[in-house]
Parts: structure tokens; C-alpha cells; sequence
């Protein structure tokens, strides 16, 4: 797979090829570099803001360092992302000429700001979700900064390496594969199955989202477009565009519609996964400050305390067995390897009433003292996988009534430990914009020149950018990654084949090799950073 050349290939070079190389003017360089110094200070004033509430006392800055260089990394992975996703989100108005290319990822990047400001978080914490329980249950330690630094490198890595051939592969897809790698390689060390390192059910889950989406991405866009041949007759929308003039307004109003909304949508369900990384970073080095939801109010902690107790009860009803001394490594042993014991349901039972004694005692989340936050924080995660996969595997007899509390229980959990403070969102919002608007070009030229054999016209722009803009917004109504880059990548396939201009074989050939090696290179990647950095650390 060579290096793309960033000259237009025969097809495109002769029907209006967008200006690409337009130089950037100062003054954009001044705004661009002043958002992202605003951005950066904005975080540290926010840390420091929240550290001083609490009033914490810095007796060493080691864990500040090492916070410090974790929240650059994840950000610094929105920020390849955003260049490397959402260059397939402007690809189609820039070769309609629609937008001029630097307003068009300026418009974009302000979008995928937006998306991701308005997240609702599911996102975030179904990539969570993946990771080993005892590392999400030690994140502050030393392997659990070893698991973040490996992640995230990794999937950087394999980022930049495929933008540098100007292939558009996939970060959700590199991602997911870096959390495979490094439950695997912690299972193995620690003389384990590598297979148990993963929540498999869950992997599987997302797998199939990532799988069927390119699918999906493909055939519907290219129903669109022949949908679109039978019942709108303008031939010029079928017709690659002369010159730079643009399309008819209604489509030209389209296409600008569609790629706002896939970015947006981009924002939206690929800035979450930043922001669930950032949250365990947060979580692991300052839990006085962001291991609970302090600002839940007291009569819903009261609340909580009421139903942690009529839980407690349902589950000694329905298990009267003697409860362990200590039920944690019960439960913590079940989430791990998923197979349940005599001891699982007395266990969680035992938990359950000790959590909802303690945020009783305390009054509120607010009241919790430092020293127990993450203590609290690591029981309610625990008991909330426990309950998420005893109603899975169907574990328990349990009736009606019993199970709609455990539910209940399970949702008052959530509220107290999956939450993402507004400047959490911010910043994200803001290595994520400014990405789109940097390194772009390479993918754009993929997207735009090399997938099919003709250039795209303004009827396939269209088709395939609301296509990925419909798709990727309903995986994010349910929670579900996907791949903007699969999807719309795709999308102008299906275009070229339903429009009959063809594919460029070789081309595709090098997207599959990049769609199938990225899951196995990033596993290998993340799994070797992450026993390197456990021998460092």
C-alpha cells in the first residue's frame, strides 16, 4: 500500500477537481492555535477549580504528572480522530463543490463541536464496558495507568499510520481493538485464559454494529440513489460537476444538510469515546473530585439509601443463604469469569445493603469524605456489572418484583458513578473540532477520487452522506460505536456500483486489508505497550 499521491487520478482530473492545495492564511493559524490554548487552559483552570472545592491538599505532584500526560494523550486520540473520521464527513460536499474546502472543514468541525457537547454519554460508558473489571476496579494504580497509556498510544498509532497512506480506516474499530489487546495481555499475565480478559458478549455486540454498518452503509445508499434516478429526472444531478460550478440549490441544501448532520452525529457518538477514557483517568487519579456524581441532590441520595434496602431484602428472600464476610471477591470473581456460585446472590445481597448504609450515613454523595470516595465508587461499579450481567445470563429465579428493584437499584448506581462534567465535554468538543480542520486532505482525496472510477456526482454525494448521517445517528440513540468512516466510505461505494461507474479495485483492496488488519495490529499494538509499560511503571 503506497503512499496516495495528492494529485487527482485520470477520472477525476478530467471533470472538476476541487482547489485542494489552497494555502491557509494567517489569520487562521492565529484563531486556530488561540482555541486550542484557550481549550488547554480552560482544562487546567477546571481541574484546579475542582481540586480547590474540596479543598486538597497537593503533597506530591507525581499523580497530577501522570494525570497531566494521560488527559493529553486522550486528547491528543480526539484529536486524530477528528482529522482522520471526519474528513469522510466533508468528502462529498468538497467534490460536489458545494463548500470550498477550508470552509467546509471549518463548518464541519463546528458541528462535530456541537455533537459532541450534546453527547448523551451512552457511548462512553458501552466502550467502558470492555475493559477488565479489576482495571477499571485499580484504574489509579500503576497497571491501570499502563492499561490507559497502552489504549490510547495504540490506537493513535494505527491512526496515523493508515491516515499516512490515506486510507480511511477506523477509529471506533482501532479503539475497541486496543481494549482487546490489553485485556488479553493482563489475562495472560496474570496466568489466565487470554480469552477471559474480555467481556466477549459485549465485544460481540459492538463487533456486530461495526460489521453490519459498511453493510448497511453500501446497499442503502445505493437504493437511495436509484430511488432517487427513478423519481427525480434532472440528469445533471447524475452528471460529475463542470468546473467548480456547484449543484441546483435544493441539493446543494442537501448536501450541506447531510454533512452537518454527519458530523454532528461523528461528535456525537466518536467524541464519547474520549470522553469515557478521560472519565477513568479523572476517576483513577482525583476520585475525591469525580469518583461519584456530587452534585446528585440529597432527597435523590435518600431515595438511593430506600432502595438499596428494599433490594437487599428482595434478594435475602429470594437466596436465604449466609452472606461471605467479604463479599467482593465473590462478585468480583463472577464478573470476571461469568459463571455464578451458591455465594453470588448472598454476595450481592450483602453489598447492596452495605452500599445503601453508607450513602445513608453520609446524607448525600457531596458528603462522602475523599478518602472513601473511590472505595464507594468501585462497590457501586461492581454491583452494577454484577446486576447488568446476572439479568444477561438469566442468573436467579427472581420474581416480577425483585427483579424491577434490582433494576431500580441498578439505575440509582448508574446515576451516582456514569456522569461527565460539562467541561469534560468542552474539551473533547474542542480536540475534536480543531482536528477536523487539520491533516484532512489525504483522506478526502481517498474518499473523493479513488473509490469509484468517475467522479462523484452531486446525486451520490447526496445519497451516501445521508445514508451515514441516518445510520450513525441511531447507533448513537443506542449506545452503539460505529464507523463514520465505514459508513460513508462505503456509502460512495454502493454509489459507484448503482450509478455504474465502478469501483477502483485497488483501492478497495487496500480499505478491506486496512478494515481487517486493524483489529488484530491493534490488539497486537496495545497488548505489547501495555506489558511494556507494566515493566516501567
Amino acid at each position: 500500500m503506497a503512499t496516495p499521491s495528492l494529485t487527482a487520478s485520470p477520472a477525476s482530473a478530467a471533470s472538476g477537481r476541487p482547489a485542494l492545495d489552497k494555502k491557509t492564511g494567517p489569520f487562521t493559524y492565529v484563531v486556530f492555535f488561540a482555541v486550542l490554548a484557550m481549550g488547554m487552559l480552560f482544562t487546567a483552570y477546571s481541574l484546579m477549580h475542582d481540586m480547590h472545592e474540596l479543598g486538597t491538599v497537593v503533597t506530591t505532584w507525581t499523580p497530577f504528572l501522570l494525570l497531566g500526560v494521560a488527559l493529553l494523550i486522550a486528547l491528543g486520540f480526539e484529536f486524530v480522530n477528528g482529522f482522520h473520521d471526519t474528513a469522510n464527513a466533508v468528502a462529498t460536499v468538497i467534490y460536489t463543490h458545494s463548500l470550498p474546502p477550508n470552509v467546509a472543514v471549518v463548518w464541519s468541525g463546528f458541528f462535530n463541536f456541537l455533537g459532541v457537547l450534546l453527547s448523551s454519554g451512552a457511548v462512553a460508558f458501552g466502550i467502558i464496558a470492555l475493559l477488565p473489571v479489576e482495571l477499571i476496579l485499580q484504574v489509579g494504580s500503576s497497571a491501570g495507568f499502563a492499561m490507559i497509556f497502552a489504549l490510547l498510544i495504540a490506537a493513535i498509532l494505527w491512526n496515523l499510520g493508515t491516515w499516512w497512506l490515506g486510507l480511511p480506516a477506523s477509529s471506533s474499530h482501532t479503539l475497541i481493538g486496543s481494549i482487546i489487546g490489553v485485556g488479553v495481555a493482563n489475562a495472560l499475565m496474570h496466568g489466565r485464559d487470554g480469552t477471559s480478559g474480555v467481556d466477549w458478549a459485549q465485544a460481540t455486540k459492538i463487533g456486530y454494529a461495526l460489521l453490519l454498518s459498511p453493510l448497511v452503509g453500501f446497499g442503502c445508499a445505493a437504493l437511495l440513489l436509484l430511488a432517487l434516478r427513478a423519481f427525480v429526472k434532472n440528469r445533471s444531478l447524475y452528471k460529475a460537476p463542470e468546473g467548480n460550478t456547484p449543484p441546483p440549490w435544493w441539493i446543494r441544501g442537501l448536501l450541506i444538510a447531510t454533512c452537518t448532520g454527519v458530523s454532528f452525529a461523528h461528535g456525537s457518538n466518536d467524541g464519547q469515546k474520549g470522553m469515557g477514557l478521560i472519565m477513568l483517568i479523572l476517576v483513577g487519579t482525583l476520585p475525591m473530585a469525580y469518583a461519584l456524581n456530587r452534585t446528585m441532590p440529597a432527597d435523590q441520595t435518600l431515595q438511593f439509601a430506600a432502595v438499596a434496602e428494599v433490594t437487599q431484602q428482595a434478594l435475602v428472600k429470594s437466596a436465604p443463604l449466609p452472606a461471605p464476610a467479604d463479599p467482593r471477591p465473590v462478585l468480583s470473581d463472577y464478573v470476571r469469569s461469568k459463571e455464578a456460585t451458591p455465594q453470588l446472590i448472598p454476595a450481592l445481597a450483602a453489598l447492596t445493603g452495605h452500599i445503601g448504609e453508607e450513602v445513608k450515613g453520609y446524607g448525600s454523595l457531596s458528603k462522602v469524605p475523599a478518602e472513601a470516595m473511590g472505595n464507594v465508587r468501585n462497590d457501586m461499579y461492581l454491583a452494577s456489572e454484577t446486576i447488568r450481567l446476572m439479568d444477561k445470563n438469566k442468573v436467579g429465579t427472581f420474581d416480577a418484583d425483585t427483579t424491577n428493584k434490582l433494576q431500580l437499584f441498578k439505575q440509582q448506581i448508574d446515576n451516582a458513578t456514569r456522569f461527565i462534567p460539562l467541561w469534560v465535554k468542552i474539551a473533547v468538543a474542542i480536540a475534536l473540532g480543531l482536528g477536523t480542520m487539520v491533516g484532512w486532505k489525504r483522506i478526502v482525496v481517498t474518499v473523493g477520487e479513488k473509490i469509484g472510477k468517475t467522479h462523484l456526482t452531486y446525486a451520490q454525494g447526496a445519497s451516501a452522506e445521508t445514508v451515514a448521517m441516518l445510520t450513525i445517528g441511531a447507533a448513537d440513540m443506542f449506545g452503539l460505536p460505529v464507523s463514520t468512516t465505514h459508513v460513508l466510505s462505503s456509502g460512495v461505494a454502493g454509489t459507484m456500483v448503482a450509478n455504474g461507474g465502478g469501483l477502483q479495485m485497488k483501492t478497495i483492496r487496500n480499505l478491506l486489508m486496512a478494515w481487517v488488519l486493524t483489529l488484530p495490529a491493534a490488539i497486537l499494538l496495545s497488548g505489547s505497550l501495555y506489558w511494556l509499560f507494566t515493566q516501567i511503571f
